[in-house]
């Protein structure tokens, strides 16, 4: 079970901060990059392994081990994640079965891993497809429960000290039938919840549960609540305790006391002309200014540190994307030098990593 940060958890911190970057899997010098990781302070880094139909595991290993070497060489924990997009969606027994397969052998390639993601926002239509079934109800989160139980069982079956991570679910969605079906991280858990009752199933589906809580549009501020719709975000943990409560509470499964991962959380920066030959393509969001970005990433550190329930917070990136559509919310720019937010981000982060933070209270 996921109940510190590290296998001497009474000896961490009770949050455990990281961000999510891939470059390493490919750059030249992988342990360069996490070395800047490790410099801007964090303390974890989440990989991705994508799924699809005739993947194989032992040729998507070769990245990752090279990450996870990198990373071990500079004080990093990785972290996995394991996922697909809807045009591979695992809902029938082979595709499931493969995904599954797949995800147990990546395990056993990289025994360094300890904690592995099942999923990414399955309650989206870009990964998870269909949404709803013919009469219009949910299919998705019943789907997704079967994959993440059976994913559980080989992950558990490879190494029972492992923690799976379930949910990884975006913070807000539609729950309607529509030309973008989306179910909302409220009714998906609720789903979820009811689709795990009715399996009959008498061991957990995970060992922590997962949110993207994103705001709305980067102006939105982590301290902003949803308390009268079903978006979640991280001043709305209050609201996500409550539900897992009611989901799971009484079943094998934690509920109320599941431990919880803010999986990705990024604000985007403004690009100066300085750094806009760094940087490709058309910037079709409006970002925020770099004392902005700190301040949200300061307050969203702070807020998870004083949520009982929350173990791990990772930041959608250590450096920009290059794409103007893509996302230009690490702490450093495209060619790996800092911005101006990165100095207080890394203090707020360090801060974590101590244990000098952490208070009292719900955190809301």
């Amino acid at each position: 079970m996921l109940t510190g940060c590290g296998e001497s958890a009474h000896h961490e911190p009770k949050l455990l901060v990281g961000a999510v970057e891939d470059a390493a899997k490919f750059v030249r010098d992988p342990v360069a990059q996490m070395k800047l990781a490790r410099a801007s302070g964090f303390r974890a880094v989440v990989l991705s392994a994508v799924w699809e139909d005739g993947a194989r595991a032992s040729v998507d290993a070769r990245p990752l081990r090279r990450a996870v070497d990198a990373a071990a060489g500079a004080g990093i924990r990785p972290v996995l994640a394991i996922y697909q997009f809807s045009s591979s969606t695992p809902t029938d027994p082979a595709r499931r079965q493969a995904f599954v397969a797949y995800a147990a052998a990546l395990a056993k390639a990289l025994p360094e891993v300890r904690d592995v993601i099942v999923g990414n926002e399955p309650n989206i239509n870009l990964f998870w497809q269909p949404q709803f079934d013919a009469a219009g109800g949910d299919q998705a989160a019943v789907d997704y429960e079967a994959l993440l139980a059976a994913a559980y069982d080989a992950l558990k079956e490879q190494d029972g000290d492992l923690n799976v991570i379930g949910g990884g679910l975006a913070p807000h969605g539609g729950d309607r039938p529509s030309s973008r079906p989306t179910h909302s991280p409220t009714q998906f858990i609720r789903d979820l919840g009811a689709a795990y009752r009715a399996s009959g199933r008498t061991k957990p589906i995970m060992d922590a549960f997962s949110l993207h809580p994103y705001g709305e549009t980067n102006r939105i501020p982590p301290t902003f609540r949803h308390p009268l719709t079903t978006t979640i975000g991280i001043a709305d943990y209050p609201k996500l305790v409550a539900i897992l409560g009611a989901a799971f509470d009484g079943t094998a499964q934690l509920g109320s006391t599941l431990p919880i991962v803010y999986g990705e959380y990024g604000v985007e920066t403004q690009i100066p002309p300085a750094k806009a030959a760094l940087y490709t393509g058309k910037e079709v969001i409006d970002p925020v200014d770099e004392a902005t970005q700190a301040r949200y990433y300061t307050e969203a550190i702070q807020a998870a540190e004083r949520q009982p329930n929350v173990r791990m917070l990772f930041l959608f990136h250590v450096v920009d994307e290059t794409r103007l559509e893509g996302l230009q919310s690490g702490t450093r720019y495209a060619d790996g030098t800092p911005k101006s937010s990165e100095a207080p981000v890394r203090a707020a982060l360090e801060n974590a990593s101590t244990g000098g933070a952490v208070g009292t209270g719900n955190g809301g």
